[in-house]
C-alpha cells in the first residue's frame, strides 16, 4: 500500500527506486517531452521497468513491486482531465508494467503520463522524463497521410517504352501530408523498401536499376510519424531493350583485311600480326575470329576513344588464349601513358587468371586455359562505385571500390598502354569485342556468354535393321553386338473380336515410344564407330535406363572414352542403388577418376530413370540428373578429347571391357555444349529438346 504523506517508514525498508527515461517507452517508443515526444496512431500502451533495492532484503523474503500510473492532457474546452491506474498484482523486481491508455483521449492533445512503484511500505517518486524532471509526453495522431505522387523523368507513367535495361532512373515520391517521414516502396515481384523523407513532410527519391525489360510498376505508400500508412499509390510504365553498345567489332573481316569492320564505333585499324579467319566459338553467331600473334604488330585500334571511364561503362568479348605464361590484354583504353582499363589474363600470383582492372583497382577470377574459348566482361558501376569481373556469364571474383582515370585515350584490342608504349600483348584468338555505356546487368551478360548446344546423336533405339540402329538425322548408327537386341511389343496371341475365348497375355511397353535397347548383362552393347562429342569441350549426354533386378554389381549405362580408359562413364551401382558418373582425367591405365555419385529417387515403376551427364567446360564443372533434378555437381579440370565411339551398356576397366548391363536403354541423346535445366527436362520424352532454352 501507499505510504500516506508524511507518515513514518520503517528504518528498515528502503523505498524503491526512481524510475528513469531508460525504463519507459510508450508503446515502442522512447519516453520523451517537448520536441522529441512521439506521435502515435491510437491510445498507447505505456510500459515501465520497476526496481526495489535489494539491500533491505531479508532472508527468503520476496522482493516484489506493484505499479501505479497516472497521466492526464486538457480537453476541447481547456479542463484537465486526468486517469490512474494501479496494477492489480506485485511482480519480481525489475518486471515491465504496462497500462493500456483508455480511448477517447483527443488526436492532437499533448498527453502527459508518469509512473511510480510501491513494494507495500512505500513509494517511490515519481518517474522523470530526464535529468531536469517531467513527465513522459505523447500525442495521438489519427489521420492518415495523403498517398504520395510518384514521378520519374526517365521512366515517365504510361505506356511510353523509356531507355532501358542497364540504365538508372530516378524516381520521386511526395506526399502533401506534412508529416510523412518515409516512403515505402516495392517494383513488381521485389522486396519492399522504406527510405527517409529529406525532411519532415518532405519528398524523397531513389534510383533504379532496369533489368529486364516490359512493363513494369512501382507500388509506394506514405509512412507519417505516428507509423500511420497512406493508400498505395500504383504507377506502371515500360522499360526498353538496353542501349546497343557504343563500340562494337565482331572481327569475323575477310582473311587479308587490314580493319575490322564496326557495328558500332569507328572502324579499327589492324596490324600486320592480325589475321582474319580464325576460329570461332561454336554454338554463337561468330563465325569466326581475329588471331593475334603476340608480337608489337598485333593489336586492333579505331584510333579513338570508345568508353568514357569515368562514367558507367562495360567491355567485354570471346577470347582464346593461345598461352599462359605471360600477362596478355584483351581489351583496353588508353589514359595517357597507362592504361585506363585493362580486361585480360594476368600471370603475376603464379596461376593465370582473369583479370579487369580500372583506377588502380584489379578484380582477378577464373581459371583461364590455353586453346579454351571464355566470354570474359568488366563493368564499372559509376553509381555504386564498384568494378566488377564477369567469365562465361558469371561473377568472377569479389566486387571492388574503384575511381577510374577520367583521360580518354585511343581504345585498344590486344594491348595495353604502359610508360615505354604498348604491352601485355594477346596471343590467340579475340571476337566479338563489345563496348557499353551503361551496365550490363547479369541476364545479359549470361546471354552474351551462352553457347547453344548442338545436337550430336539421337538414338530412338525403336529399330535395328541389320544390327544397325539409325541416328534420327542420318548420322553414325549403333552396333548392336551379341546379346543387345531391340525391342518391341510383340502382337498379342489372337485377337478377342474374333475369338471369344481369347485372353491374350500382356506384353510390357517399351520405356519409350515404339522399342528400346535390350542388354543381357553378358557382352551385349551397342556402339558408334568413332566418337560422338568432344569430351574436352562442353557437352550433354542422357538417356532412359531401366536396370534389371538381380544385379549385384556396377553396370555402364554409357560411356565414351580411348583406348584404355574412359573420358566419362555413367554407371548404375546396384549395392547403393544409386548412378554415378565418373570422369576420367586421361586416356592411361590406372588414370586417376573423379566420382560423384546420385541417388536415384525410388523405384522407377519399370518406366526407366531419366540419366544426363552436363560437362560445362567453361565453368570447369559436371553435373549428374536423375529424372531432371541434380543429384550430385563437383568442379572438373581435366577433361581430355576422347578417340572411341560412344558406348551404350559397357566401359573401359582395368581389365578391358567390362561393367556391361543388365536392363534396357532408350532415347539415347548426344549434344555438344551444356544443356540448361528447362532443356535437360526434356530428355527422355522421345521429342527433341528446346536447346536455346
Amino acid at each position: 500500500m501507499l505510504a500516506a504523506p508524511g507518515a513514518a517508514v520503517a528504518a528498515d525498508n528502503l523505498p524503491p527506486l526512481q524510475p528513469t527515461a531508460a525504463d519507459l517507452t510508450t508503446d515502442s517508443e522512447a519516453c520523451a517531452a517537448g520536441e522529441d515526444r512521439p506521435f502515435v496512431p491510437a491510445s498507447p500502451r505505456a510500459n515501465a521497468v520497476l526496481n526495489d533495492p535489494v539491500e533491505d532484503d531479508l532472508p527468503a523474503e520476496g522482493n516484489v513491486v506493484s505499479g501505479e500510473f497516472e497521466a492526464w492532457w486538457q480537453d476541447a474546452d481547456g479542463v484537465e482531465q486526468r486517469r490512474t491506474y494501479r496494477s492489480p498484482v506485485s511482480l519480481p523486481s525489475g518486471s515491465t508494467f504496462s497500462w493500456q491508455l483508455p480511448s477517447g483521449i483527443p488526436a492532437g492533445t499533448v498527453v502527459s503520463w508518469r509512473v511510480r512503484a510501491d513494494d507495500g511500505e512505500a513509494v517511490s517518486p515519481w518517474s522523470a522524463a530526464d535529468a531536469g524532471g517531467g513527465a513522459c509526453e505523447f500525442v495521438i495522431d489519427d489521420t492518415n497521410p495523403e498517398p504520395p505522387a510518384v514521378s520519374s523523368t526517365e521512366y515517365p507513367e504510361g505506356s511510353v517504352w523509356s531507355d532501358g535495361v542497364g540504365s538508372y532512373g530516378t524516381f520521386r515520391f511526395d506526399s502533401p501530408s506534412d508529416d510523412v517521414v518515409g516512403y515505402t516502396y516495392s517494383f513488381l515481384g521485389g522486396a519492399r523498401t522504406t527510405v527517409k523523407a529529406d525532411r519532415p513532410g518532405g519528398p524523397a527519391e531513389i534510383r533504379f536499376l532496369p533489368t529486364s525489360t516490359g512493363p513494369s510498376r512501382i507500388e509506394v505508400y506514405a509512412n507519417d510519424r505516428s507509423g500511420r500508412r497512406s493508400a498505395t499509390t500504383s504507377y506502371s510504365f515500360y522499360v526498353k531493350e538496353g542501349r546497343s553498345p557504343v563500340g562494337q567489332w565482331a572481327l569475323a573481316d575477310p582473311a587479308g583485311s587490314r580493319t575490322a569492320e564496326a557495328t558500332a564505333g569507328p572502324v579499327a585499324r589492324a596490324g600486320t600480326g592480325v589475321a582474319f579467319g580464325g576460329p570461332a566459338p561454336s554454338g554463337t553467331a561468330l563465325t569466326s575470329t581475329a588471331t593475334l600473334d603476340g608480337t608489337g604488330h598485333g593489336f586492333l585500334t579505331p584510333e579513338a576513344p570508345v568508353v568514357d571511364t569515368g562514367r558507367t561503362f562495360a567491355v567485354g568479348g570471346w577470347v582464346r588464349p593461345a598461352a599462359l605464361d605471360h600477362d596478355m590484354t584483351a581489351v583496353s583504353q588508353d589514359a595517357g601513358t597507362a592504361p585506363g582499363f585493362t580486361l585480360g589474363v594476368r600471370t603475376a600470383s603464379g596461376e593465370p587468371v582473369w583479370s579487369f582492372g580500372t583506377g588502380g583497382t584489379r578484380v582477378e577470377g577464373g581459371s583461364p586455359e590455353a586453346s579454351e574459348w571464355a566470354y570474359v566482361l568488366g563493368l564499372y558501376d559509376a553509381e555504386t562505385g564498384l568494378a566488377r569481373l564477369y567469365v562465361n556469364g558469371e561473377e568472377a571474383g569479389t566486387a571492388a571500390a574503384a575511381t577510374p582515370a577520367t583521360a580518354a585515350g585511343d581504345f585498344q584490342i590486344g594491348r595495353a598502354r604502359g610508360k615505354a608504349g604498348y604491352r601485355d600483348r594477346w596471343q590467340g584468338e579475340i571476337g566479338d569485342v563489345r563496348a557499353y555505356d551503361r551496365v550490363v546487368v547479369p541476364a545479359e551478360t549470361a546471354r552474351l556468354a551462352r553457347r547453344t548446344p548442338q545436337e550430336r546423336g539421337h538414338w530412338a533405339l525403336e529399330t535395328a535393321p541389320g544390327g544397325l540402329s539409325p541416328e534420327a538425322h542420318g548420322g553414325e548408327p549403333l552396333v548392336l553386338a551379341a546379346g543387345a537386341s531391340v525391342y518391341t511389343r510383340p502382337a498379342p496371341s489372337c485377337e478377342p473380336e474374333s475369338d471369344p475365348f481369347c485372353e491374350p497375355s500382356p506384353a510390357p511397353a517399351p520405356l519409350v515410344g515404339a522399342g528400346h535397347l535390350d542388354l543381357d548383362g553378358a557382352g551385349g552393347h551397342a556402339a558408334t564407330a568413332g566418337p560422338v562429342v568432344d569430351t574436352r569441350d562442353s557437352f550433354t549426354v542422357g538417356a532412359v535406363v531401366h536396370v534389371a533386378e538381380g544385379a549385384d554389381e556396377p553396370m555402364t549405362v554409357l560411356s565414351q572414352g580411348g583406348a584404355y580408359g574412359d573420358a566419362f562413364k555413367v554407371r548404375y551401382v546396384p549395392a547403393t542403388r544409386s548412378f554415378e558418373l565418373a570422369m576420367g582425367h586421361g586416356d592411361a591405365p590406372g588414370a586417376q577418376e573423379t566420382v560423384i555419385t546420385g541417388k536415384t529417387p525410388g523405384s522407377d515403376g519399370g518406366r526407366g530413370y531419366r540419366v544426363a551427364v552436363v560437362h560445362d567446360a567453361q565453368l570447369n564443372r559436371v553435373t549428374l540428373y536423375v529424372d531432371g533434378f541434380a543429384k550430385a555437381e563437383t568442379s572438373f579440370r581435366s577433361a581430355w578429347t576422347s578417340t572411341g565411339g560412344l558406348q551404350v551398356g559397357r566401359g573401359r576397366t582395368a581389365d578391358g571391357w567390362g561393367e556391361y548391363l543388365h536392363g534396357s536403354v532408350d532415347e539415347v541423346h548426344v549434344f555438344s555444349g551444356a544443356l540448361s535445366v528447362v532443356s535437360l527436362g526434356q530428355l527422355g520424352s522421345g521429342a527433341e529438346p528446346c536447346l536455346s532454352c
